[in-house]
């Protein structure tokens, strides 16, 4: 008599989820573990608020380490795009050893964890929240925005507190603090350019609540896309973006530098920008997010019009 056994199921792929309001330094964390990963196979998972996939071309991930999911914030796409891709993942040729997924910057990170967790085959594995160390709490005190924020922050078991040398010393203790008293179960981790250790941001293996919160702030927020199908000065464009009256809280996108063929990528926070070298295939376009009722899509048009 031949007894047929069961083959061995594999160990569930752990998830690791990284969260953050906008600005925070969460692409440029995720870059950093590609970057330092040592042989470690990861599977990144990437969504973006805003109408052009902008952080699928800026991580620097190529082939099946990089699938970009459709749509606006995860959360809400958990039952059909987070679902197949996720499945996806465990069917690669080659597994993956980790998955992260990089949120929308005002998506809550523990209704993501909770659609993980009803997937057969993967289990949450940490949620890491990144901060920016200088705004971090004058965000919290928005009315807008601040309750996204505290919510974030409480689902945190690891919290990295980026920018830190944008902040002086001796206001750092104070903000260690507050960040205890928004996050009491989460450990903090101080960064400057989002280079955190790997060994320390995945693997946490955090206990879940199955009480997970849902929902999401999406609803608070506008974005546009501006083409930037000529040539143009990137300087000009970033001055003009960054007017107080336009309102926008994040901009990001590919443009070609006037007077020469090659792609740049503008990153514009608040009042700061920085302009980098891009891949030359990169798409054209820069994607401008702010909240509603401050953000004037039709004015940010005009304004940049004489850039573009």
């Amino acid at each position: 008599m031949v007894v047929s056994l069961p083959l061995p199921m594999p160990d569930a792929l752990p998830v690791t989820i990284i969260g953050g309001y906008l600005g925070a330094g969460k692409t440029t964390l995720v870059n950093h573990l590609l970057r330092t990963a040592n042989g470690r196979k990861l599977a990144i998972l990437v969504n973006e608020f805003g109408a052009l996939p902008i952080d699928e071309d800026l991580i620097e991930a190529q082939g099946d380490d990089l699938i970009s999911i459709a749509g606006g914030c995860i959360c809400c796409s958990f039952g059909s795009d987070l679902s197949a891709a996720l499945m996806d993942m465990a069917e690669l040729p080659v597994r993956p050893d980790q998955v992260v997924i990089e949120c929308s910057g005002v998506a809550i990170p523990s209704a993501i964890a909770a659609a993980v967790s009803l997937l057969d085959g993967f289990t949450p594995d940490g949620t890491v929240v990144m901060v920016d160390a200088e705004t971090i709490q004058d965000a919290a005190r928005d009315e807008y925005i601040g309750d996204t924020i505290t919510r974030q922050l409480a689902d945190a078991d690891l919290v990295v507190v980026n920018k830190t040398d944008l902040v002086d010393d001796n206001a750092l203790p104070a903000l260690e603090t507050w960040l205890t008293e928004q996050a009491p179960r989460a450990k903090t981790l101080k960064a400057t350019q989002g280079k955190a250790p790997l060994e320390m941001v995945l693997g946490l293996d955090a206990a879940r609540s199955e009480s997970a919160q849902q929902g999401h702030a999406d609803g608070l927020f506008a974005s546009i896309a501006l083409p930037c199908t000529t040539p143009l000065n990137g300087d000009a464009l970033a001055k003009s973006l960054t007017a107080p009256a336009l309102h926008i809280t994040r901009a990001k996108g590919f443009f070609t530098q006037d007077g020469t063929s090659e792609r740049k990528a503008l990153h514009i926070v608040g009042k700061r920008w920085e302009i980098t070298d891009a891949p030359q295939n990169a798409p054209l376009g820069i994607v401008c997010i702010g909240l509603k009722g401050q953000f004037d899509g039709d004015l940010i048009r005009e304004t940049a019009s004489e850039a573009l």
